[in-house]
């Protein structure tokens, strides 16, 4: 009997700390999910206060360490990400999502091995994780490997057949890789999965600019436009439409608006200056130019354009150290350049 009432007794005391955790496992979870719909709704700020309030109630909770990582990545807080995400994996080693999360956060720091890295060890543990595929097809195609990028769109398209993003990505590889076919039939399915897939109307604008259909690709990027209106690149490819439909003023309009939208687009500053150039605007063709290669400097075409404005121009010497450049880079002149060239020597050659 005796023996009876003891293990009554410390059932009793128990209760209180069982209910106590239990309680508090339960105001975790209640603060994750808050937290949950507050990212969804972009109320970042919010959601990472809910998910430091899931953490005090529940410290090894891989998933809100998680959690407040992607939020804090999308606050452009890379260090307070990165440390999230870290914990999440110490609390879960085979947490899939935060070494996603994590290869994301490095990629768009710059650091793209590691992200490839990251990517990895996801599908090590996962290899249908089709999100790991798209990020490190997209890390593997900022590192310049379009064959490798391609095969890795390939698996998440085999993985989400239905998924429009999907195939735009693989078409933006084959576009890269001068595969247009490729490409143009990529970003047709992604357009046939979802018609109003703006950046697949824009890929297919610009890909049919390169198949001569300007008319198409007009079509194609007034209907992208108007689904989007924030994406520099849209004006950009749509200004380069207009240019060699003729229309200078409405190439021009479209390439200010790119340009105010991301002034980092070094080719739409290329595009500007053909503009610029077609109206023997010389001095701020060659300003654009300039900036072109300032923001990237391997740049063949840049170079080329401005050794030929500077040809009109009759400096010889400044326009054959750029077309040396060129050179140096793979490129190959124009025939129009070469013949340009030719003329302008023979103007500089002594009498």
């Amino acid at each position: 009997m005796r023996r009876f009432y003891s293990v009554l007794l410390a059932l009793l005391m128990a209760v209180p700390f069982i209910q106590a955790q239990t309680s508090r496992a339960a105001s975790a979870a209640s603060y994750l999910d808050r937290g949950n719909e507050w990212l969804k709704k972009g109320e970042l700020d919010r959601a990472i206060a809910d998910y430091d309030l899931a953490i005090a109630f529940d410290s090894r909770s891989a998933v809100a360490y998680n959690n407040r990582g992607y939020a804090r990545k999308c606050k452009g807080d890379f260090d307070g990400a990165l440390k999230d995400f870290n914990r999440a994996i110490e609390l879960d080693p085979r947490c899939v999502d935060a070494y996603v999360n994590r290869g994301l956060a490095r990629c768009e720091h710059g650091e793209f091995d590691s992200g490839v890295s990251d990517f990895n060890k996801a599908l090590d543990i996962n290899p249908r994780e089709s999100k790991a595929y798209t990020n490190r097809g997209i890390a593997r195609q900022l590192l310049g490997d379009l064959v490798a990028a391609i095969s890795d769109f390939t698996e998440a398209i085999k993985l989400r057949r239905r998924d429009a993003d999907a195939w735009s990505n693989r078409c933006g590889a084959y576009y890269l890789k001068g595969e247009l076919d490729a490409a143009f039939n990529d970003c047709q399915q992604a357009l046939k999965l979802n018609p109003r897939h703006a950046e697949a109307l824009n890929k297919s604008g610009n890909i049919r600019v390169h198949k001569g259909d300007i008319d198409g690709s007009l079509a194609d990027l007034n209907q992208a436009i108007a689904l989007d209106p924030h994406p520099g690149n849209f004006y950009s490819n749509r200004g380069k439409a207009w240019l060699l439909k003729g229309d200078l003023d409405r190439a021009l309009s479209d390439l200010n608006r790119a340009l105010e939208l991301d002034e980092r687009n070094a080719r739409a500053w290329i595009t500007r200056s053909s503009v610029l150039g077609a109206r023997q605007d010389y001095a701020r063709a060659i300003a654009d130019l300039n900036q072109a290669i300032k923001l990237d400097p391997r740049l063949t075409e840049a170079y080329h354009n401005r050794g030929v404005i500077l040809l009109l121009q009759n400096r010889l010497a400044e326009a054959e150290a750029d077309f040396a450049r060129f050179r140096a880079l793979g490129g190959t002149l124009k025939p129009e350049a070469e013949q340009l060239w030719r003329e302008v020597k023979q103007k500089h050659a002594p009498k």
